[in-house]
Order: C-alpha cells, then sequence, then structure tokens
C-alpha cells in the first residue's frame, strides 16, 4: 500500500467516523423509551457498532470516545460528577468499539461484534449505577432493592435490550449485499 492510499484510507475513515457520530447522535434524540431516572432505548448504537464492524476495533474506539463526549456535551447528559460523565457516557459509549473485534468476519463476526461493544456498554452503565447512582436507588416498578448491584442490573435491563435490537439490525442489514460489502470494506461501485 503506498503512502498516498494510505492517507486516502485515514481520510475516509476519517469523514466515515464523524459521519456516523453525527448520525449516533441523531439517532440518540428518537427514543423508544424513555427511562424515569435517565437512560433511554433507541438505536444511538448502530453507527458506532457499524462504523467499528467497518474499520475495526481502533478506529471504531475512537469514534465511540468522540460519541460519548459529543453525547455528554450536547446530547442533554446529567451527571453527579467527572466520574458519573466517564462512566455513563465516555466510557459506555467508547466500548461500543470493541465491535470491531468482528471486523472482516462474516456474519458470525458482525453478531459476535455487535454483542461485545453493546453488551459491554451494558456492564458499564450497570457498574457506574451501582457505584454512583446506588444511594439514589428507589423502590423499581415491583421490586424493593436493597443492594444496589441488583437494583443497577434490572434498572439498566433497556441497555441490554437495545443491545439485541442493535445487534439483530447489524445482523440483518449483513444479509443484504451492498451492506456486506461496506462492512468487509469492498468497493461498492
Amino acid at each position: 500500500m503506498t503512502s498516498n492510499t494510505k492517507t486516502h484510507q485515514a481520510v475516509r475513515a476519517l469523514v466515515e467516523g464523524a459521519i456516523m457520530v453525527a448520525l449516533a447522535e441523531v439517532l440518540g434524540y428518537l427514543k423508544f423509551w424513555h427511562m424515569p431516572e435517565g437512560g433511554s432505548v433507541s438505536l444511538m448504537a448502530l453507527p458506532i457498532v457499524f462504523f467499528a464492524l467497518r474499520w475495526g476495533m481502533g478506529q471504531g474506539l475512537l469514534a465511540g470516545l468522540a460519541m460519548g463526549v459529543l453525547d455528554f456535551m450536547i446530547g442533554g447528559g446529567f451527571a453527579i460528577g467527572w466520574q458519573s460523565i466517564l462512566g455513563d457516557y465516555v466510557v459506555a459509549l467508547t466500548v461500543l468499539g470493541l465491535a470491531g473485534v468482528g471486523h472482516k468476519k462474516g456474519f458470525a463476526g458482525v453478531i459476535a461484534g455487535s454483542l461485545l461493544g453493546t453488551v459491554g456498554r451494558y456492564l458499564v452503565v450497570t457498574v457506574t449505577g451501582a457505584t454512583l447512582w446506588g444511594e439514589y436507588m428507589h423502590d423499581l416498578y415491583i421490586f424493593h432493592f436493597t443492594n444496589p448491584w441488583p437494583y443497577s442490573l434490572v434498572y439498566n435491563l433497556p441497555a441490554l435490550l437495545s443491545a439485541v435490537l442493535v445487534t439483530v439490525v447489524c445482523g440483518g442489514l449483513y444479509r443484504l449485499d451492498p451492506t456486506r460489502k461496506y462492512l468487509m470494506g469492498e468497493d461498492l461501485g
């Protein structure tokens, strides 16, 4: 690969990453369900996971990091301190880039990568919920919790629902020929 080709690929990845981060922010405003104490079910993760599957884990982690910072700054983020900014936004959205482990690994890679990135996000918000937000826990639905860990696991189940939704959408889109070519880095022309 020549220096010019590498530069072209780097610029292309940067531009696609910026587009995917912007698309993710827009999708974050289209919520299927908004949880009472913060959090929601949306397809915000889809463009970042898609980008990570196309460009790999390194580029995906960078896009997720950019998404986390942007979402906190302009997405109406709420935090009780720097720890919740890092946990609920920056780290939680950065780990979506772990989907890049499925880069160029076919359908199984798309499914495994999508699950890894999105379930990773669920785990991060669950840990943040138990360690930082646990003191604010209250009765949740029909449950009465005294321990913040089970509370956070249950409260963040919609994030896990989002993970499954994103994985199913990625798997379904991979079955379409143009999407498969895009994810595999093939020329669409």
